[in-house]
């Protein structure tokens, strides 16, 4: 039987991870790498892990589709010399924990990676092996806490709300998968591999809704910007109403959609002035429009709302819960829905994988293996370079040249990570539709979050729209890599390049894009900002309180602040066009590869989905009983997550209160009877956490081992000592900005990989002549003339 040509079939993976890094290599999996899970005799002990399905745990039952299994005994000598056979032929080991599954073959992940010269080796642990508390443990909702994320969900005063349990661990996953393909890539490079000491906490702080990042708070991150706090003050931004069988939510930002919302309302008088096309005067106002968007909402049905909406050209969409975007029309249509019998007898709906790769879905083909079901081989040739072109110690992306559409932060941030690794990144815009991430506040010439997204790019105006601008667009595709976007799906198409016309143009190229909701199937048209996708795919249902809402809420629902999944589809899709690249640079044929933010966002919580399709009544679930809750401390607003996932855990706890005979209360001794009595464990324990600061908390409890942290807000970011040691931000200046902007170094410490440059990120068109003359060999003349004729666009005195 012939294999398929994925995009990564020459690469093989060892994977020793456990838990939360499992997801790492399915991600590796399903692009076509060969990845040969190794389990300790008993199997893995991540097959345990709840919510469990007849003894099966659904997590690893997801996490680990589409990979082989082998069982090998430390203890035994063959096994040893099998497993450093396999290591030592191996592309890339994947392992988790301190101090990992390698150290029980005698030898610990960088010493691998000190004698396999070829070896790329990642080591995920929660806070990384060095720094003050390389020790800690983590659960999603301490990386919540001390990332900042949790600052920044919930009301505006009272607790907090912690994000929907998944998420952090595959934000950590994705960022991991984007840093050992990199240092993959650099390997084939310059022949060397690399060790990276990753941490799910670093990943977290850069990737989820990062502080100093695209349409971060990053103002939270200057201690001279008052004494805003970081905690959320307006739930409103893209609101949210009752209907008859539901919630919708509306995200009406430009004047055209205003003015289409109006219409729908049937031209209300007191809003015709052309003011309200300004939407910072509908936010003033909207308290009076909002009486009537309620009104029109109050007695129609979330399906008739999203139709009429759209017909209209409002962005709208229905709150879903998660069961329901699983059975949707649209989810079955794509394929993006895969039927699996998780355990026997059992057939379940769960996520397919986020890549869709040339039209063709590439994900989840084959069940998780049974332990020790395989064979101690390799089935994947390796791939050869003959001589390696490159320089050990320079950027991996160093000589590709990139085309980037993209705009606002899920594209912005495609070429970023690229720029940030030595690509010649050149942002494409025109004069006519700047990237939303240029609005900047009055006076300004330039926003933070446009400076951090487009630092080391190169900045081209030209109108794709005209005959000539297609035509340069056209000569500058031939001798590029790749084009990245994220437009609505057909309108580069309709601009004359679908993906066959740029293969025509040039064979090599790879074509990487995003889009709401993909680029086929029934909502493939449909409006779509990152709150809309939240609401459809079941996030917002998700994103919730323990805590009733105030009396006067129209909802209880706590995303409003959150740009997730933006920053996930920028590095799900970056994952994809670099693992094009690899294969292109193998086999010589571009490739198409696009993104669902949609399907981001369901796979992002994908053992959660998978549960939930199962149903409630589902016989066999032993679902967790973990007690994760966000505790009161000393002082204003103050606040700590302490994660009890286990019986040893609140003993723990107990003890560190100092009340060890609660150990064995009645109401807490089991997970099931903690679960029952929750609210009388939160009251309990904090009348213990608000008498501490959140640093005491966590100290007292992490020294015991329980999970735990404190809330951060972004300044507090910037003096976090672990952050600090790792040195995972550092300052960058940009000449139109006054002061110091902290952003991130890379992705992931490397050892022969550079932190990335800072080169300032462009004003529109500011290298257009310099382009045009390098990379075009046009005349001053012939430029000028376009530029007369608006076919391209350059600052005045660009010279």
């Amino acid at each position: 039987m012939q294999v398929p040509d994925r995009l990564l079939n020459a690469v093989r993976v060892l994977d020793l991870s456990g838990a939360h890094a499992d997801g790492v290599t399915r991600l590796l999996a399903d692009l076509g790498a060969d990845v040969l899970k190794v389990e300790p005799p008993g199997g893995s002990p991540a097959r345990d892990v709840l919510p469990t399905l007849g003894g099966v745990s659904l997590s690893f039952a997801v996490h680990n589709a589409n990979k082989r299994s082998v069982v090998l005994n430390p203890l035994d000598d063959n096994d040893r010399q099998q497993f450093l056979e396999l290591a030592g032929s191996a592309d890339i080991v994947v392992d988790s924990g301190l101090p990992g599954q390698a150290a029980a073959f005698g030898m610990s992940c960088a010493e691998l990676a000190d004698r396999h010269n070829q070896l790329v080796v990642l080591s995920i642990t929660d806070f990384g092996a060095t720094g003050p508390r390389s020790s800690w443990r983590a659960t999603d909702p301490v990386l919540y806490a001390m990332s900042g994320s949790l600052s920044r969900s919930g009301p505006p005063t009272g607790t907090p709300v912690l994000p929907p349990n998944g998420i952090a661990s595959a934000t950590a996953a994705a960022q991991a998968t984007w840093s050992v393909l990199v240092a993959y890539y650099n390997r084939l490079r310059c022949g060397t591999g690399d060790y990276i000491d990753f941490s799910r906490f670093d990943a977290v702080v850069l990737a989820l809704d990062p502080a100093f990042g695209a349409h971060g708070q990053v103002a939270a991150g200057r201690r001279g910007t008052g004494q805003w706090r970081g905690r959320p003050k307006n739930q409103d931004a893209y609101p949210i109403y009752p209907c008859k069988d539901g919630y919708v939510r509306l995200c009406v930002m430009a004047p055209r959609q205003w003015r289409g919302l109006r219409r729908w309302l049937g031209e209300p008088e007191e809003f015709q002035d052309p003011k309200y096309d300004v939407i910072g005067a509908r936010l003033a106002a909207w308290p009076q429009i909002s009486v009537l968007v309620e009104a029109l909402c109050a007695e129609q049905t979330m399906k008739d709302l999203v139709t009429a909406g759209q017909a209209v050209g409002v962005p709208i969409a229905a709150v879903l819960t998660p069961s329901r975007i699983l059975a949707s029309e649209h989810f079955e249509a794509v394929g993006a829905i895969t039927e699996v019998e998780v355990v026997p007898g059992v057939r379940t709906p769960v996520p397919t994988g986020y890549f869709v790769v040339d039209g063709q879905r590439s994900g989840f083909r084959t069940p998780a293996p049974a332990a020790g079901r395989d064979d101690p081989r390799w089935l994947a040739e390796p791939a050869v370079v003959a001589s390696p072109p490159g320089r050990v110690g320079g950027y991996p992306f160093d000589g590709l040249r990139i085309l980037d559409l993209g705009i606002i932060v899920a594209g912005g941030e495609v070429g970023r990570l690229f720029g940030d690794l030595g690509a010649e990144v050149i942002k494409v815009e025109s004069a006519d539709y700047p990237d939303g991430l240029r609005q900047a506040r009055i006076g300004e010439p330039i926003s933070e979050s446009f400076a951090r997204t487009h630092r080391n790019h190169l900045g081209l105006g030209l109108d794709l729209r005209s005959t000539p601008g297609k035509e340069i667009f056209g000569r500058l595709v031939a001798d590029a890599d790749a084009v990245f976007l994220n437009f609505k799906p057909g309108t580069l198409a309709a601009l004359g390049f679908s993906y066959d016309a740029l293969h025509a143009l040039n064979s090599r190229i790879v074509l990487a894009g995003s889009s709401a909701f993909g680029h086929k199937g029934p909502w493939s048209t449909r409006m779509g900002y990152g709150p809309l996708v939240r609401a459809t795919t079941g996030v917002t249902r998700l994103w919730t309180s323990d805590e009733a809402p105030p009396e006067n809420a129209r909802h209880a629902f706590y995303d409003a602040t959150t740009i997730f999944p933006d920053h996930m589809v920028g590095r799900i899709t970056s994952i994809a066009a670099l693992a094009a690249l690899i294969h292109r640079d193998r086999t010589g044929a571009g490739a198409h590869v696009h993104i669902s933010q949609a399907e981001v966002a369901v796979n992002q919580l994908d053992t959660l989905f998978t549960h939930a399709a199962l149903g409630a009544g589902t016989a066999e679930i032993r679902d967790d009983t973990s007690v994760h809750a966000v505790y009161p401390c000393a002082g204003d607003d103050e606040w700590c997550v302490i994660s009890i996932e286990s019986d040893g855990d609140w003993r723990c706890a107990a003890s560190v209160m100092e009340r060890p005979e609660l150990a064995d209360d009645a109401r807490f001794a089991t997970g099931q009877s903690r679960v029952v009595n929750r609210k009388e464990l939160v009251a309990l324990v904090s009348a213990w956490t608000h008498t501490r600061t959140p640093a005491q908390v966590a100290q007292a409890m992490q020294s015991a081992g329980v999970a735990a942290g404190p809330m951060n807000r972004p300044p507090d970011l910037l003096e976090d000592p672990q952050l600090i040691e790792r040195k995972v931000l550092r300052d960058m200046v940009h000449p139109l900005i006054n002061h110091p902007l902290p952003t991130e170094t890379g992705p992931a410490p490397f050892r022969h990989i550079p932190p990335a440059p800072q080169r300032p990120a462009p004003l529109p068109g500011q290298d257009t002549r310099e382009i045009c003359r390098k990379l075009l060999g046009m005349s001053a003349e012939e430029t000028e003339r376009m530029i007369t004729d608006r076919v391209l666009f350059a600052p005045a005195g660009s010279h």
